[in-house]
C-alpha cells in the first residue's frame, strides 16, 4: 500500500509528508555531491527511487529515523506521541521513494544515565535510595522482575510500544557503551575537546562552568556516574583523569563503556555514530537541538533532520508536568477511548498547542470515526492526506463503528445500561444483524462509552425545566413520533420530523432547538443526532422520554 505512490506524495499538504520531502533533501544533501544530487532527485521525481540507488552506492544505507527515551520512569503519552509521529514521517517516506528505500526506526533508551532521584510511586523506594547515581542499568529492580531497574523500564518500554504494533528497534544505551560501537566517535569527543567545551561553557551558569566536563566516568569502585570535572585527557592513549571521591585521582578510557556523556554531547555523539537522519522533539528542547547540532558538527557529524512539536496543556491551559500530575496518563485514555482515536489527536496540528484531558476523547474518537467514513469516498490525492492513512500505514479500515461514542453515551445514560448486553438489546431491532463479532469497533466503544459516562457523564450531568415555548415543541414532537409505526427504525425519518417541530414553532437558530432536547431529555450541552438516537433507542421510550422532560420530570427526578 505504499508502493506506487510517489506523485501523489510529491504534491500531499499533510505535515508527514512536508517531513518526508524535507528528510528526503536532507538525506541527498548529507550523501551526495551536489551534481549527483540533482541527477539523483531527477530520478526520484520521476519515479525511478530503485534506479536512483542502483546508480549511486552512498545512497544503499537506510535511512535512520530515532526516538529516545529516558528509562528513569515508565513509558507515558510523550513516549507514545513521539513513536506515533516519527513514525507517520517514515511511512510517507516510504511512499514518497515508492518503498524502495531501506528505513530503520531505532528506539533508543538512555538506560545508562545516573538514577538521580527515587521516582514516586514505586515499590521499595528505599533500594532506590541505597542505588542512587548508580546508571539505571545496575540500580536494583524495584518490583523483582529484572536484572536492574533500567532492564524493567526497558521492558516496559518494549511491550508498551509492541502493543501498538510499532516498526522499531530497541537499542540500550548501556549496551551500546559497552559494545564498542560508540567508540571512535567518542575518542573524536575527547580529541575535540575545547571545541566542545567552547560550544556547552557559554551555555552554563557560572557554578556549573567551573566543574563541567561532557565525560561522566563511572566509578571504578563505587560504580556511580560521576559528575566531576576532567583533570587531564590523554588523546593517544584515548583516557581522562579525574577525581574520584571514592578513591582519588583516577584514570579510565573513554571507551569500552567506562564513561557516559552529558546528554547534549551525548545527543550529538549518537547522531553522528549511529548517521541518524531524523529525529523531533519537543518545543522546550529547541534550544537544546540547536547545542547538540553545533556539537555533532564539532565531531564530524551532520545533526539529522526534525521538527518541534508543541507541548500539550492541561484543562486550565497550563503545561503538562509529569510530577504535578495535572495530565492524562495513557492508561487513563485507554480506558475511555480506543488507541486510534488517541493517534489521530497526535497527528493533527502537532505544531499547535492542545489541551490533553478527558474532555477531549470523546470528540476525538468521533472525529477519527467521521475521517474513516470520508476516506471512503475520497479521491486518492485527498486519501493520502487524510489523517487514517497515516494512522494505519496507508491501510485505514473498510468500516468503523455505525454509531457515534456520542450517541453512545447519550443512550448509556438514558438506559441506565451498565453492560455491553443491555446495549446491544438496544441494537436488536436498529442493525439486527450486528454482533459483536460482526461489528467489533462498535462493541470496543460499547466499553469505552460505559466507562467515560460512569467515571465523567453521570456525576455531572444536569437536567433543567423547558420553557414554555420548549414544552408546546417537545409535546408537538410527542404526538408527531406516535403517528409513526411503532417500529420505526429509520433515523431520517425521525429526524425529519425533528426539523419540521423546530421550524413550526419558530425556533431561530434552529440549534436552540437541539439544544434544548439535549439539556431538557439528556442532561447535556450537547448530543448526537437526535433522529438515530431515537431509533435505536426505540420511538415508544424515545416517547415516553420526551414526555418525561416536557413535565419537567427529569429535572425534578
Amino acid at each position: 500500500m505504499l508502493q506506487n505512490l510517489e506523485t501523489l506524495s510529491r504534491e500531499a499538504r499533510s505535515w508527514p509528508f512536508e517531513q518526508a520531502r524535507n528528510l528526503l533533501a536532507h538525506v541527498l544533501k548529507k550523501r551526495l555531491s551536489d551534481a549527483e544530487r540533482d541527477a539523483a532527485k531527477l530520478l526520484i521525481d520521476a519515479g525511478k527511487t530503485d534506479e536512483a540507488l542502483a546508480t549511486f552506492e552512498a545512497l544503499n544505507k537506510p535511512v535512520i529515523l530515532e526516538t529516545g527515551y529516558g528509562p528513569s520512569g515508565l513509558p507515558h503519552m510523550g513516549t507514545f506521541g513521539e513513536v506515533a509521529r516519527t513514525t507517520m514521517v517514515r511511512n510517507a517516506f516510504r511512499a514518497l521513494t515508492g518503498d524502495h528505500w531501506a528505513t530503520r526506526l531505532i528506539a533508543f533508551s538512555d538506560d545508562m544515565d545516573g538514577l538521580r532521584k527515587v521516582p514516586e510511586g514505586i515499590p521499595n523506594p528505599e533500594m532506590l535510595r541505597e542505588d542512587l547515581h548508580l546508571p539505571l542499568t545496575r540500580v536494583r529492580d524495584p518490583f523483582g522482575t529484572h536484572d536492574s531497574f533500567g532492564a524493567h523500564n526497558n521492558a516496559r518500554l518494549r511491550a508498551f510500544l509492541d502493543s501498538f504494533g510499532f516498526d522499531y528497534e530497541f537499542m540500550s544505551s548501556t549496551e551500546t557503551y559497552r559494545s564498542g560501537r560508540f567508540d571512535t566517535a567518542l575518542l573524536t569527543m575527547l580529541e575535540r575537546f575545547d571545541k566542545v567545551m567552547g560550544i556547552m561553557l557559554p551555555t552554563l551558569g557560572e557554578e556549573r562552568r567551573a566543574t563541567y566536563s561532557p565525560f561522566l566516568p563511572i566509578s571504578p569502585i563505587t560504580g556511580h556516574v560521576l559528575q566531576v570535572p576532567t583533570l587531564e585527557r590523554n588523546v593517544e592513549r584515548g583516557t581522562i583523569v579525574f577525581d574520584d571521591p571514592a578513591g582519588g585521582r583516577t584514570e579510565v578510557p573513554v571507551t569500552g563503556g567506562h564513561v557516559k556523556l552529558q546528554w547534549k554531547p551525548d545527543w550529538a555523539m549518537r547522531w553522528t555514530a549511529l548517521d541518524v537522519d531524523y529525529e523531533m522533539s519537543g518545543k522546550d528542547l529547541i534550544e537544546s537541538v540547536r547545542e547538540s547540532s553545533k556539537l555533532c558538527r564539532a565531531i564530524g557529524g551532520v545533526p539529522p533532520e526534525g521538527f518541534n512539536y508543541e507541548l500539550f496543556l492541561d484543562v486550565e491551559g497550563k503545561k503538562i508536568s509529569k510530577s504535578k500530575g495535572n495530565g492524562l496518563t495513557m492508561e487513563e485514555w485507554l480506558r475511555y477511548g480506543t488507541p486510534e482515536s488517541l493517534s489521530w489527536y497526535m497527528f493533527q496540528s502537532p505544531k499547535s498547542a492542545k489541551s490533553l484531558h478527558f474532555n477531549v476523547i470523546p470528540r476525538a474518537t468521533d472525529d477519527y470515526l467521521s475521517f474513516i467514513e470520508q476516506y471512503k469516498t475520497q479521491e486518492p490525492a485527498k486519501q493520502i492526506d487524510n489523517a487514517v492513512w497515516h494512522i494505519h500505514s496507508g491501510q485505514p479500515p473498510e468500516s468503523a463503528s455505525p454509531v457515534s461514542f456520542a450517541l453512545l453515551l447519550n443512550l448509556v445514560g438514558v438506559a441506565n445500561a451498565s453492560t455491553k448486553d443491555q446495549l446491544w438489546a438496544y441494537f436488536a431491532k436498529y442493525l439486527p444483524d450486528a454482533t459483536p463479532e460482526s461489528e467489533p469497533v462498535l462493541d470496543r466503544l460499547m466499553g469505552y462509552a460505559l466507562n467515560y459516562y460512569e467515571d465523567f457523564v453521570k456525576p455531572s450531568k444536569t437536567y433543567r425545566l423547558p420553557d414554555d415555548k420548549e414544552k408546546a415543541a417537545l409535546l408537538d414532537l410527542a404526538e408527531r413520533l406516535k403517528a409513526l409505526p411503532s417500529d420505526t427504525t429509520d433515523g431520517e425519518v425521525i429526524q425529519s420530523e425533528v426539523y419540521a417541530v423546530g421550524k413550526e414553532h419558530a425556533f431561530d437558530p434552529l440549534r436552540a432547538w437541539f439544544g434544548a432536547l439535549y439539556e431538557v431529555l439528556l442532561g447535556a450541552s450537547q448530543g448526537p443526532r437526535f433522529g438515530s438516537f431515537a431509533a435505536i433507542y426505540g420511538l415508544p421510550q424515545t416517547i415516553e422520554l420526551i414526555e418525561k422532560g416536557a413535565s419537567g420530570a427529569l429535572a425534578e427526578g
